[in-house]
């Protein structure tokens, strides 16, 4: 496959086939069109390997819009590699997060890219049915039309409207009310950051909503809380005691994950676990901290997203 960073196939001429040269132009895209519907980036590149396999059979005179049949063969990998997901996440250890991408400060500036990828929104996400899911992310968050859609999940125009208008309600309800900016999230991380690395007790029960809730994905390979710890009290006690135990083995860091501000925690200087956070009114409403190793590969360089 033609994998990012690396050269295409190229001719006598030294220009890259016209295949090789619409995948590589629309890469970006469509990773983020496979992450956004599975939540995974190990398994939104196994989608590009699959969708570059079929592309390169395609006869491209046929094909009258590139970038949208790239799009619909992206949509259909990855609608199966949902549902084989779904069953897997059955049997998951304890809870399962998103795996978090490591993005360039850009990101931040599309708005509703950054808001789309959030771990709060992809948790959402994840509530939702395979095709709702699907149409819920290429007309909300890449704006293609409903006949696209429909050709992309094989629905008619008329159902994927309907998917849509479920879809549009069942996220709305659940979605974050208010969204921080990256200045108020940032504001929070640091002040977060400094009372975790002080033992202030005190400090953390200031930033942290009454209601707030703590979900820790190790994956069954690294500790983590197996059900989701609410209440403010509770959350600052698990993490005063838990880092107490690390002491100096410990450094935090910020980071910027899915194109928000996020921390990364590193223990005798290695990657352990990424928090992100979710923010509203100023205080601290979730944590998110992913620990299974498998998910922190993709924090070793910057991933590059795109709509």
């Amino acid at each position: 496959m033609v994998r990012e960073g690396h050269d295409a196939v190229r001719g006598e001429d030294e220009r890259p086939d016209p295949a090789t040269a619409a995948f590589v132009a629309h890469r970006n895209l469509l990773f983020t069109v496979a992450y956004e519907m599975l939540g995974s980036a190990a398994d939104a590149e196994d989608v590009l390997q699959e969708t570059w396999l079929r592309w390169a059979t395609v006869d491209l005179a046929a094909v009258r819009d590139q970038r949208a049949y790239l799009v619909r063969i992206t949509t259909r990998q990855a609608l199966t590699r949902l549902r084989a997901l779904g069953r897997r996440k059955e049997s998951y250890v304890g809870s399962w997060l998103p795996e978090p991408l490591l993005t360039s400060p850009d990101v931040a500036e599309d708005v509703e890219l950054a808001d789309s990828l959030s771990m709060a929104m992809l948790l959402v996400l994840e509530t939702l049915g395979p095709t709702e899911r699907a149409v819920f992310v290429l007309r909300e968050v890449f704006d293609l039309d409903y006949d696209e859609i429909a050709a992309a999940v094989d629905k008619t125009p008329a159902a994927v409207r309907q998917i849509a208008h479920r879809a549009r309600a069942h996220v709305a309800a659940r979605r974050p009310r208010d969204v921080a900016s990256p200045a108020e999230t940032h504001a929070a991380l640091a002040a977060f950051q400094r009372a975790v690395e002080t033992g202030d007790l005190q400090g953390l029960l200031d930033l942290l909503a009454p209601d707030v809730v703590l979900v820790g994905d190790g994956g069954g390979v690294k500790q983590a809380v197996l059900r989701a710890v609410v209440g403010a009290d509770r959350v600052a006690r698990l993490l005063a005691g838990g880092l107490a135990k690390v002491g100096d083995r410990a450094s935090m860091g910020p980071v910027q994950v899915n194109g928000h501000p996020a921390l990364v925690m590193r223990l005798d200087g290695e990657i352990d676990t990424v928090v992100a956070v979710r923010v509203d009114g100023g205080l601290i409403t979730g944590l998110y901290a992913v620990r299974n190793p498998e998910k922190l590969s993709h924090l070793v360089r910057e991933t590059a997203v795109s709509r």
